[in-house]
């Protein structure tokens, strides 16, 4: 039986426990589900450029009472992502989410945004180094103004070793045809750790069996495989189970995202991934539980502590969250 057609056929079969968020072997939704990207915004406080030109359900302000709403029922904790906030609302952004995390749950953590290109990179990170909330940082690389290759600066390689000298993480947003200068990046840093974000950025269009159906691919197929098996190769590097489904077309479904999922499970090992909900922006594709529940189709014939370490155990360890309970 094709992939597809069993997944649909599972999920026929599992329709009730997949509209709680569930782990379709059991139909009962995961012990704990540690979310490692959870992005939050109030446009009264900060300023996003990249939402002007964004979709209309994501330009209105998502804060932790619609977040709450989002995973009602289910046992999440969060690393909180940053937004791509205009550089001069760094430390708002950062102050903000640091006393959430601090404070609230289920925000246990957070990844805050910076320009790893600017002089002022070193003074920035010396404020923020030591703030327990703080796991990482993130500077989005796809952006209509960041050229290929912008990662390879010495001066962005020369912070990238800054981070990984203070245990501190850095997440890789970029294009999927740039991934080979992620690959780089990662290898002139080898005491830093990478999280690839939303699988490489991959496209579902690319793994379509019917070519002409819908949009074209923005990318290879093979390309991104092989891209993301010689990421995979690389010991410092993280992979994020997140995204794709913003990208799914109208009326996909789990068995259009799990070529992408089943290769990133599958080239970097159980041990080297972790789950990310990427709400609000996974409403492109779908609601946060629709996109747990298909995950959870999709991981259905994977052993038990194996899905474990994807929804919780992995993320525990990377982020060194503590007292989060697994119940």
């Amino acid at each position: 039986m094709r992939r597809r057609t069993f997944l649909q056929s599972a999920a026929v079969g599992a329709f009730a426990g997949r509209c709680r968020g569930a782990d379709t072997t059991t139909g009962e939704p995961p012990a704990l589900i540690v979310d490692t990207h959870q992005h939050l915004w109030n446009l009264s406080r900060l300023k996003l450029p990249w939402l002007d030109s964004a979709p209309e359900v994501l330009r209105r302000t998502y804060d932790p009472a619609d977040y709450a709403t989002a995973t009602r029922g289910l046992n999440v904790r969060t690393v909180y992502m940053e937004v791509d906030v205009r550089p001069e609302d760094f430390a708002a952004e950062a102050d903000y989410v640091i006393g959430l995390a601090e404070h609230a749950d289920p925000m246990t953590a957070a990844v805050i945004g910076c320009r790893p290109e600017s002089e002022q990179f070193d003074a920035y990170l010396e404020r923020y180094r030591t703030a327990a909330a703080v796991k990482g940082m993130r500077r989005v690389l796809h952006g209509p103004t960041t050229p290929a290759g912008h990662c390879l600066s010495e001066r962005f390689v020369r912070s990238m070793r800054q981070l990984g000298r203070h245990g501190l993480s850095f997440d890789l947003c970029m294009r999927p045809a740039e991934l080979g200068d992620a690959a780089r990046l990662v290898e002139l840093c080898p005491d830093t750790k990478f999280v690839i974000d939303h699988c490489g950025n991959a496209d579902p269009a690319a793994f379509r069996k019917v070519s002409g159906e819908g949009k074209p691919a923005e990318h290879s197929a093979d390309a991104w495989r092989a891209s993301i098996e010689r990421l995979a190769k690389l010991s410092n590097t993280v992979m994020k189970i997140s995204g794709v489904i913003a990208r799914l077309a109208k009326g996909g479904d789990a068995g259009d995202l799990a070529p992408i999922v089943n290769h990133c499970l599958d080239s970097f090992g159980p041990d080297r991934v972790v789950f990310g909900g990427d709400w609000p922006v996974c409403l492109l594709g779908g609601e946060l539980r629709t996109w747990i529940s298909m995950l959870a189709e999709i991981v259905a014939g994977r052993s038990a502590e194996d899905r474990k370490k994807l929804w919780s155990a992995n993320a525990l360890r990377l982020y060194r969250l503590k007292n989060v309970a697994d119940a």
